[in-house]
């Protein structure tokens, strides 16, 4: 475990935000800083060829030490944070042999089974908490950091065989662009898994259909003292546009299976305000049913109006992984054995969002999603166990002694 905690601790205090305005790859170089020091730690544990290309992906291959023909697997983890919350100077919180008390995150807020009952499953563990100043960065540097203390042990313990692992660490995927120019040719991997999910047990193979709504309501200023029946006031319209769609489909009423309307961002002036929506749905039908709603809101207020006065664009972002993964259903078997023999209990569930391994699956990578063990991610409540990630480790490495028995 302290290998695995030092790996994190040293990896968060690194700056990565992404930053959804930037339209280089990565979006802010900053995470080449992460990127450089991977590539050097893998070549100095004896992964020759660890590089980091132009797009800021980083590749290493550990090779086989057995004589059995096996498939190659790939570990994947993110390297960037979530551009809405500060990473700047992380200062992480070490809480040992918690008892279920409520933790003080500096002078700024509190971390207390009252609003997280979850932490009640972790008494007499370590948490490793935030300051209350930023967040703390295990989504997904604990990915990161599990994989590598799990290279490095398989490094360590060569009697243990296995077939060839590749490794991949992306930049941007909190901004939906971690697999934009991901080499699948080049990694070289017969299946993956990502190690980016959540409590520790979590194995997910299933993601949310996702799309990008931007709503744009273009309206016309006068002087209010002479605006009757001449000015068009773009931010009532645009409230109004947003009453359209139903309230019971939105994230805090929603659980399991059901997908939702999101609303990030809402500015605007009398003469124009744009409205920005995530759209989420698991299944296939009912998200394009709801990218129909989004139009027919539009169309029905330009109806109302007497002309234009709303626009939609709707941007397709990633889909299912289940159709991809299901024709090779064993390789979420192998990792469900892989957490069972490390006395982990498996939590197999839909992803109520997405990784960069929804989108792989697609381009000819199957990769469902491994736990790394963190809890509240993109804010300072964010908290991660050390068990958990150690266990995540174990997994890892029994997720490939299993593949080299198949």
């Amino acid at each position: 475990m302290e290998k695995v905690i030092d790996k994190f601790i040293r990896y968060v205090k690194i700056d990565t935000q992404s930053s959804e305005e930037s339209t280089t790859m990565p979006s802010t170089e900053k995470q080449l800083t992460l990127a450089n020091m991977l590539m050097e730690e893998l070549k100095a544990m004896g992964l020759e060829d660890a590089s980091v290309d132009n797009n800021g992906y980083v590749m290493a291959t550990l090779k086989s030490n057995t004589d059995k023909n096996v498939p190659v697997v790939g570990f994947i983890a993110h390297m960037d944070t979530a551009p809405d919350a500060s990473d700047e100077n992380v200062k992480p919180q070490f809480v040992e042999n918690y008892q279920g008390q409520d933790i003080s995150l500096g002078n700024t807020a509190m971390l207390s089974p009252a609003d997280f009952p979850e932490l009640l499953y972790y008494k007499g563990q370590t948490l490793i908490t935030t300051d209350g100043t930023t967040l703390l960065g295990a989504d997904d540097k604990a990915g990161i950091a599990e994989i590598m203390t799990a290279v490095e042990y398989l490094l360590n313990h060569p009697d243990i065989k296995h077939g060839t692992v590749k490794v991949g660490f992306t930049p941007d995927e909190e901004i939906g662009r971690g697999a934009d120019e991901f080499d699948v040719k080049k990694f070289g991997a017969d299946f993956a898994y990502t190690l980016d999910g959540g409590r520790i047990g979590e194995l997910e193979y299933e993601n949310f259909n996702a799309a990008g709504l931007t709503v744009i309501v273009t309206g016309r200023n006068v002087h209010p003292g002479t605006a009757k029946n001449q000015m068009i006031n773009s931010i009532i319209i645009a409230m109004e546009y947003n009453s359209l769609l139903p309230a019971d489909q939105r994230p805090e009423h929603t659980e399991g299976y059901e997908g939702f309307f999101h609303l990030m961002d809402f500015r605007g002036s009398v003469d124009k305000t744009i409205l920005k929506y995530i759209v989420r749905d698991h299944d296939k039908n009912k998200f394009e049913q709801k990218k129909r709603v989004a139009q027919e809101a539009a169309d029905f207020l330009n109806k109302k109006y007497g002309k234009e006065v709303v626009s939609v664009e709707l941007t397709d972002q990633y889909f299912n992984m289940k159709e991809n993964i299901e024709p090779v259903k064993y390789i979420v078997d192998i990792a469900e054995k892989a957490m069972i023999e490390a006395d982990v209990e498996p939590i197999i569930k839909p992803i109520r969002g997405g990784t960069d391994g929804s989108r792989l699956s697609f381009m000819g990578l199957p990769t469902p999603n491994i736990f790394a063990g963190g809890h509240n991610f993109h804010g300072i409540h964010e908290y991660i166990p050390a068990q958990s990630m150690e266990k995540a480790v174990e997994v890892i490495v029994n997720v490939v002694k299993g593949i080299e028995a198949l």
